[in-house]
């Protein structure tokens, strides 16, 4: 059979691959437990005041990949899997890594000098083409939840600047944000009002919006104070939560 006899045309509707990363306390794990039928691969404790489904706590990288196995093997009717979170599991990943190399520390892995880093990719494929056999073979949505950390960025085109960025290793990071269809950051809108400093003189301070430390809101788009994307032509924000995200998800992909 001729090449020419398998090219795909037009768009394919696959369910949405999302990395939702931010400040904690934000509201990261009740987003993705709003999605359609969630079960929860928890790599950290913090899901006790969550009405959810969750695999047992995993202490070490394998059982993570079996939770993923039996959810590629298994009769089940679970819509949606989410990684809670992705920074931990790269702690499972880097503990693994020790075991096999004798050492005590990612840093000493093969010798050291970041060797450690970059064979940490070979499990983070492993995950990532699990979870792709999930959206294919069972049509899940997959969500990937990270804490936020500020990072500075060097800018080729002008100043360096600090950025909100997810808490993972720049190797893996790269990865992940490469392979997943949205880098959505939750974060709470600021505004910004002047305030007296004395003397006769002003200042600019940031300030939330509304009540209860502001609004809860996606940024994604990307821009100098956080990593973002999308593949969806999704406006620069949204409301944190999930029916507002496929509400803009399904009318873009109606104009389109």
């Amino acid at each position: 059979m001729s090449l020419m006899q398998n090219i795909h045309q037009g768009r394919e509707s696959r369910p949405p691959r999302i990395l939702l990363y931010g400040i904690e306390g934000i509201g990261k794990s009740t987003f993705a437990a709003a999605a359609p039928k969630p079960i929860f691969i928890q790599t950290e404790d913090g899901l006790s005041e969550i009405e959810c489904d969750r695999f047992p706590l995993a202490t070490r990288f394998d059982e993570v990949e079996q939770a993923l196995v039996s959810l590629a093997t298994e009769k089940h009717d679970y819509q949606t899997v989410v990684i809670d979170s992705l920074d931990w599991l790269e702690r499972l990943i880097w503990d693994d890594l020790c075991r096999q190399y004798h050492v005590s520390s990612i840093e000493k892995v093969d010798g050291g000098y970041s060797k450690g880093y970059v064979h940490a990719l070979t499990p983070w494929r492993n995950v990532l083409g699990l979870l792709n056999r999930l959206r294919l073979e069972r049509n899940m949505v997959v969500i990937g939840i990270a804490h936020s950390r500020i990072e500075k960025f060097e800018d080729p085109e002008t100043s360096a600047y600090d950025r909100y960025s997810p808490r993972l290793n720049k190797h893996a990071q790269g990865l992940v944000c490469e392979w997943v269809d949205a880098v959505l950051f939750a974060t709470r809108k600021l505004r910004t009002q002047t305030e007296d400093a004395g003397f006769g003189r002003k200042r600019s301070i940031a300030a939330p919006i509304g009540v209860a430390g502001g609004e809860r809101v996606l940024r994604c788009v990307g821009g100098p104070t956080c990593v973002a994307k999308n593949r969806f032509c999704l406006p620069e924000e949204l409301p944190l939560d999930w029916q507002s995200f496929m509400n803009s998800l399904i009318n873009k992909q109606g104009r389109t």
